[in-house]
């Protein structure tokens, strides 16, 4: 059985992706890894943020910065959320 599955990426002009598939082929396997490094740069991005705002000195220009990286991570997160609570659960009861 085939299901649709949101990517986590857009296409043209921000619109969303979707993937029929049944979770086995080549392009699952790389919208797993996208997934991945998103939540990983996520997490970095955290960690960076909570710096700059620990620093006293930090421009209006660098604090700008961040919160428009941290508009784009929270983006993809959202995104990664969105579509892994639409997929069903693998064989097993694990999540995807």
């Amino acid at each position: 059985m085939s299901d649709a599955r949101l990517l986590p990426w857009t296409g043209t002009e921000g619109k969303p992706c979707y993937l029929i598939t049944d979770g086995t082929g080549y392009l699952s396997r790389v919208a797993d890894t996208v997934e991945c490094v998103q939540l990983g740069m996520a997490g970095e991005l955290l960690e960076h943020a909570a710096d700059l705002m620990a620093d006293d000195k930090a421009t209006n220009a660098q604090l700008r910065f961040m919160l428009a990286r941290m508009r784009e991570a929270l983006t993809d997160v959202h995104r990664i959320a969105v579509s892994r609570g639409a997929r069903p659960s693998a064989p097993g009861g694990e999540e995807l």
